[in-house]
């Protein structure tokens, strides 16, 4: 039982689980520490006759309503729950089903019964899979990372363990000592996408894969284009422009602040890539199930991911001054990006002789017959 699942590992196993994720075991620790608590002051302990702390089955006692018994349940319930309209869910006879990488679908919102009109869900068999009686069905648990399979089923499967793809997970916040903290909080909480606020923390997913050359994602960078916003490019802050500001964050601002927003994933890749530095490897012979070499698994997959990152972030900051910035772009918007020649101002014979007047000037001071 110790084993099911890294929120039931010991704490020595978790310690290492730790120092190998970007997403943090920890934080759901302490948030299920929090809601056991909760419960056991204001629930369990008050009706131990209704709740009691253990069941004894088959002579052998198992935690019930306690700490423990609370995270074997969420245990259960992770490892066993689909992720169906937009909620995780346990479905009944098919949360038994187990993962396969091949020839399986997910679990997906549908219709069921006679008619078709009563709402439910559906598990659809492979494109070219059959079933003779008796044999097991699968499901497919989705497209996730090593270390969600791990931290949402206690398991890793074969493709993820491949790492034909790589995952992990950045965290980046708008600092609370900006001068500019409220105004950045206003857009990200009204101007960001209709009806979806952001909070001013938010988490991104870097990613290497084959075919992809460690970019990250977009709107990561767009992000920290806004926190890192200051000093001269500030007046993208004020209210003329509070409609149009985050459309503006999707390009570059300025040199100095797409150096600092690349500068900020570097220093998140650093950080995350020391943090596994020393954390003992798996032995060769190990079983595979094992927490260490579970870790190890998570531990490559993440590395992977955040090294190819922070090498195409390192070729973007080479190459800073070969980016179209806001100036530039607002410049050719309206047609003042080449530079001027006295022959432009032809054009102004009407009112005079063209060496009368400076560039832009229509006619001669003084020369208006009022």
């Amino acid at each position: 039982m110790s084993e099911m699942h890294p929120i039931m590992w010991k704490e020595d196993d978790q310690e290492v689980l730790q120092s190998s994720l970007t997403k943090k075991l920890y934080r759901i620790l302490d948030d299920m520490e929090d809601d056991s608590s909760w419960l056991e002051e204001k629930i369990w302990a008050k009706d131990r006759d209704t709740f009691p702390e253990s069941v004894e089955l088959n002579g052998e006692a198992y935690p019930c309503f306690s700490s423990v018994g609370f995270a074997w349940g969420l245990a259960i319930a992770s490892s066993r729950s689909v992720f169906v309209d937009g909620s995780s869910r346990l479905v009944p006879i098919l949360d038994m089903a187990n993962h396969n990488d091949l020839g399986a679908e997910e679990v997906q919102g549908g219709t069921v019964g006679t008619f078709g009109t009563t709402k439910g869900v559906v598990l659809k068999m492979g494109q070219g899979k059959k079933y003779e009686e008796g044999k097991e069905v699968y499901a497919s648990y989705g497209p996730k990372s090593a270390a969600e399979y791990l931290l949402d089923h206690g398991f890793v499967p074969k493709v993820a363990r491949s790492m034909r793809t790589s995952v992990a997970e950045l965290t980046f916040e708008v600092d609370k000592a900006d001068r500019f903290y409220d105004d950045k909080l206003d857009v990200l909480e009204f101007e960001t996408y209709d009806n979806s606020p952001m909070e001013p923390t938010q988490s991104f997913d870097v990613v290497s894969e084959m075919g992809n050359d460690g970019a990250p994602d977009p709107a990561m960078i767009q992000f920290l284009r806004l926190a890192k916003l200051s000093s001269e490019d500030a007046f993208l802050l004020e209210s003329i422009f509070r409609n149009e500001i985050w459309e503006f964050m999707s390009y570059p601002v300025s040199e100095p602040n797409e150096r600092d927003a690349l500068e900020m994933v570097v220093a998140a890749c650093t950080k995350a890539l020391e943090g596994m530095e020393g954390t003992e490897s798996s032995a060769d012979d190990e079983d595979e199930s094992s927490p260490a070499s579970l870790c190890a698994i998570v531990r490559a997959s993440e590395n992977r991911a955040l090294t190819r990152t922070l090498q195409f972030v390192n070729r973007e900051k080479e190459a800073l001054d070969l980016k179209e910035y806001y100036q530039e772009r607002r410049l050719k918007d309206l047609g003042l990006d080449s530079e001027w020649a006295p022959d432009d101002s032809a054009g102004n014979d009407a009112y005079g002789d063209d060496d009368e007047f400076s560039f832009g000037q229509t006619r001669a001071p003084g020369s208006l017959d009022w």
